[in-house]
């Protein structure tokens, strides 16, 4: 069983509440003050949980200044006032930041009784 410090349980819990209030705000209509919380949440959670020096070198390396810019662009437009743009720059940016983690978490996914049925089925797995 993995240890996590106390640090790190608070962060997930504050990643956990910006995922809920990203989630509900796009539910109701992009709700401009829900999606603020939510994307101040999951950026503090995540510093929470890896560490505030290793949250920078991520966002900051040299071939993720792009991805960087546009995820913390659209964070930036959602709490000017224009949600939607700014979930949309949002996304697009944390796809290209995370892209790499994608395989392991799918990886892991198909190790789970119901959920690695569902994605080994012929025509979700594609070719093999």
């Amino acid at each position: 069983m993995i240890s996590l410090t106390d640090s790190q349980k608070i962060g997930i819990g504050l990643m956990g509440f910006g995922v809920f209030f990203l989630f509900f705000g796009m539910i109701l209509f992009f709700d401009k003050a829900l999606l603020a919380m939510g994307n101040i949440f999951f950026v503090v959670g995540l510093a929470f949980v890896i560490g505030l020096e290793r949250t920078f070198r991520f966002f900051f390396q040299k071939h993720k200044m792009k991805a960087t810019s546009f995820f913390l662009g659209g964070v930036l437009i959602v709490l000017i006032g224009w949600p939607i743009i700014g979930v949309i720059l949002e996304f697009y940016g944390f796809f290209l930041l995370f892209r790499g983690f994608f395989p392991a978490v799918v990886s892991f996914i198909r190790r789970i009784p119901v959920l690695g049925y569902l994605l080994n089925l012929p025509f979700i797995s594609g070719p093999s």
